[in-house]
Parts: structure tokens; sequence; C-alpha cells
């Protein structure tokens, strides 16, 4: 089963709320099996929305990444991000 890639492009509005959110998805982001590749780091805007910060995490699979999405601890996390950012999310998976 190939892995996945949780990619999210993030604008940050509230940064207490958001740093809120923050410290709790990490926790549930590892539970799963998800591993950070890159957050909040330099990056280059080629095309379409800019949003500041970005962030790259890699699941064990599409299911796991997505699993991770629903779950409890996760939801809880992305209670705090609710109205403390503009998001873009997807999931997508690597090629073989």
């Amino acid at each position: 089963m190939p892995a996945a890639l949780w990619i999210a492009h993030v604008t940050v509005l509230d940064a207490e709320a958001y740093g809120k959110y923050a410290a709790l998805a990490g926790p549930a982001i590892a539970a799963h099996g998800g591993v950070f590749l890159a957050r909040g780091t330099r990056y280059v805007q080629l095309e379409g929305k800019d949003r500041a910060r970005n962030v790259i995490a890699r699941f064990p699979s599409l299911e796991a990444a997505e699993a991770c999405y629903h779950s409890p601890e996760y939801q809880a996390a992305l209670s705090h991000a609710r109205g403390a950012s503009e998001r873009d999310l997807v999931i997508v998976e690597e090629s073989a």
C-alpha cells in the first residue's frame, strides 16, 4: 500500500488560537503514523493562492491520513483552527 501525503496551505488569522491547534494536531498526526516533512519552512509561490504556512506530512497510507483527519483527537485540535485560519487540505497518495 503506497504512503500518502497530507498537504495543507494555511493563512493564520489568530496566532494564539492556531497555536492551540498546532499543539494538539502534532500528537494526533503522530498517533496515526504521520511524520512531518515540512512545516512552516521557506517556500516559493509559483501559481495559485498564496498562503504563508505550508505543511506536508507523510502517512503510511491514504486511509491512515483520512482516519487521522476524522479522529476525535484531530477534530479536537481542528476546533481551534476553525475561525483562526483559512486552510486548504488535500491527501495525495504517493506514486509507486
